[in-house]
């Protein structure tokens, strides 16, 4: 029986999931570019509405008891208004347009630190309520948050885009606006670096989720067979990456490039996921997490390297395409790495930690390839402008 329940979980979370991922794709697409013209507030207030009709439906079959296939209904209806990803989207625009070039970087790292904030304290709080009353009345927060976020949005934020048009809606126009993000042949140079920026950052962040979700079971399983308190502590050394590397990425800052700082940002999570991979012992595996401790300092690099590609107003087409590459991110990771736990297990049970570490090389590679092109565009610029000897 448990075994017939396990997989009819797994069913139903691989149908919530992928279901929620193709409606959202369209809505966020749909939603992204229409904010540039629009503005971010109505971009704000649709997901977390979508978000809070999610959470009530799924309190209402809960209460009422009913089929599990009302919970893909609730996603999808969430789907349709953008879901989670939107929010990050127009959160991420919202920032790009109120922020000058400079700043942008340290703006978007605070901003996802906000992210690894929310996630300890949902991570460590819902458990923990979980446990004292049962699934139904943490969903109850969920939904309350959900309208504090609808409500602040529509009337106490400042709208960031500063030459609102009236757009349609319901348009194709929206979809070739991200489409084009890549494709104008205006912008040839600045295209191709979009499109290498995206690859790198769909390999860090398929690589983030992939490892996150295998660290339970990795600390679980033999020899480091943890219990219950060390891998909440493991949870949380693990989200406070995000603050480290927000600090970690202000003092790089001060010495050096952006880039650079990305670069080591990724040694971080290459080192810290090797150390993960051979870890036996749980100072070892602590050790690991603490290595760890800049990895978060790359994509806030690349996502002010993308804002800072396109113009001010395609920052809402361009982060509706990031929110998708991540949305694609979270399957792609899903579907390979816990594939690959499994099919791993006889030989080395870190195997998917090396292999992340082994992936990372690439973006590194990526972002460090474009930054050397660019220095020796900068060099050759500064010697075609230098005065000769003969000038006197």
């Amino acid at each position: 029986l448990l075994q017939e329940v396990e997989v009819l979980v797994s069913r139903w979370n691989l149908c919530i999931n992928l279901g929620g991922f193709f409606v959202g794709i369209f809505s966020v697409t749909l939603f992204g570019p229409w904010s540039d013209s629009a503005g971010r507030r109505p971009a704000l207030v649709l997901p977390a509405v979508g978000m809070a009709v999610q959470a009530a439906i799924y309190l209402l079959v809960m209460y009422l008891q009913l089929h599990v296939a009302f919970f893909l209904l609730g996603r999808l209806l969430s789907g349709l208004l953008g879901d989670y990803n939107l929010i990050l989207a127009s959160c991420f625009a919202y920032v790009a347009d109120t922020s000058h070039k400079g700043a942008r970087t340290f703006r978007v790292a605070i901003l996802e630190a906000c992210l690894g904030v929310a996630g300890m304290v949902a991570s460590i709080g819902g458990g923990q309520w979980r446990k004292a009353q049962g699934y139904i009345n943490p969903f109850w927060l969920v939904l309350a948050a959900s309208l504090a976020a609808a409500l602040y949005a529509a009337f106490c934020l400042r709208e960031s885009v500063k030459e609102q048009k009236p757009a349609k809606l319901f348009t194709l126009c929206h979809y070739k606006a991200v489409y084009r993000l890549y494709t104008a042949p205006e912008y040839l140079s600045s295209r191709g670096k979009l499109a290498l920026y995206s690859l790198a950052f769909f390999l860090i962040v398929t690589v983030h989720f992939g490892a996150k979700d295998l660290f339970v079971l990795y600390e679980l399983g033999s020899p480091l067979c943890w219990t219950s308190d060390l891998i909440g502590y493991g949870s949380a050394a693990n989200y406070l990456a995000y603050l480290a590397s927000l600090g970690g990425l202000r003092l790089l800052q001060l010495c050096l490039e952006d880039s650079w700082v990305a670069e080591l940002g990724l040694i971080s999570n290459i080192c810290g996921l090797i150390v993960i991979s051979l870890a036996t012992t749980t100072a070892l595996m602590y050790t690991g997490y603490g290595v760890l401790f800049l990895s978060m300092a790359a994509t806030p690099v690349i996502r002010s390297k993308l804002s800072k590609l396109v113009s001010e107003t395609e920052q809402g087409a361009l982060f509706a395409s990031v929110a998708c590459v991540e949305g694609l991110c979270s399957l792609v990771a899903t579907g390979v790495f816990n594939s690959l736990y499994p099919a791993t297990l006889n030989f080395m049970r870190g195997f998917p930690f090396l292999f992340g570490a082994i992936i990372l090389l690439i973006p590194a590679a990526i972002i460090g390839w474009i930054e050397i092109q660019d220095s020796h565009k900068d060099y050759g610029h500064f010697s075609d402008n230098s005065p000769s000897p003969a000038d006197g």
